[in-house]
C-alpha cells in the first residue's frame, strides 16, 4: 500500500536549512497495523503528514497504492485525502458548533452524495463506535473518550482503506485509551490499514509491527 523511497524533508529557515527527514525508506502492506515511535523532534509527525498527503517530500518518492503522489498538485492531494485516508488526531479536531452527527458528516460534503445518504452513512459510522445515543451532542457535551470516538467515526465514514492516527490516546486516561485502541484493533481486523504515531510503548504494542 505504502512505498516510501529515500524520502527527505528540508525546511528553509532564513539563511539556514533544517533537515527533518533524511532518506527515509518504509514499506507498509495492505492490512498492517504499524506503530511508529520516536523521541520528540525525530520527525514522526512530519512523516505522518507526508503519508497523509498533507505535505510533499523535498526529495524521494512516495507511492500510495502504486500511485506516485510525491509531485501531485494540492488539489490532487486533497482528493486523495478525502477519498482514501481517514485521520485521527490527539486533539480530536471536532468543530465546536456542530453536533456529533454533523461532525461525522463533514468529510462527505464533497462526495457528491445526497444529504439523506450522507446522514445514513454518518449514523452507521457512529453506531460502529457506540455513540448513536450521542448524535445530537456537541463536543463540549462529550467526554474526551467520546470525542475521540466521534473522531474515529468521522475517519471511517468514507470507508477508507488507510487510517492515520497521530497520538490518538495522548489526551486520554489509561482506561479510555484502551477502549480507543480496541476500536482501532477491530478496524484493522476489517482489513483497514492503520498507521499509528505514539510515544507510549504499551499503545505501540497494539500494532503488528513497531518502527523506531
Amino acid at each position: 500500500m505504502i512505498n516510501i523511497t529515500n524520502v527527505s524533508k528540508e525546511y528553509n529557515l532564513g539563511s539556514n536549512s533544517f533537515l527533518a527527514l533524511d532518506k527515509i525508506n518504509l514499506n507498509i502492506k495492505d492490512g498492517e497495523f504499524i506503530s511508529i515511535m520516536g523521541s520528540s523532534g525525530s520527525g514522526k509527525s512530519i512523516l505522518m503528514n507526508i503519508i497523509g498527503c498533507l505535505d510533499n517530500p523535498s526529495s524521494g518518492d512516495y507511492k500510495l497504492n502504486n500511485e506516485n503522489v510525491s509531485k501531485l498538485t494540492s488539489n490532487d492531494l486533497a482528493s486523495i485525502r478525502n477519498k482514501k485516508i481517514g485521520f485521527i488526531f490527539q486533539s480530536f479536531n471536532l468543530l465546536p458548533r456542530l453536533n456529533a452527527l454533523e461532525n461525522v458528516m463533514l468529510p462527505l460534503l464533497y462526495s457528491g452524495k445526497p444529504s439523506h445518504e450522507r446522514k445514513e452513512l454518518a449514523m452507521n459510522s457512529l453506531k460502529n463506535v457506540g455513540l448513536l445515543d450521542r448524535i445530537s451532542h456537541r463536543p463540549n457535551q462529550l467526554s474526551g473518550g467520546q470525542q475521540q470516538r466521534v473522531s474515529i467515526a468521522r475517519a471511517i465514514v468514507g470507508k477508507p482503506k488507510l487510517i492515520l492516527a497521530d497520538e490518538p490516546t495522548g489526551a486520554l486516561d489509561s482506561t479510555t485509551s484502551l477502549e480507543i485502541m480496541n476500536i482501532l484493533k477491530s478496524l484493522n481486523l476489517e482489513d483497514i490499514t492503520i498507521v499509528l504515531v505514539t510515544h507510549e510503548k504499551d499503545i505501540a504494542e497494539y500494532g503488528t509491527r513497531i518502527i523506531h
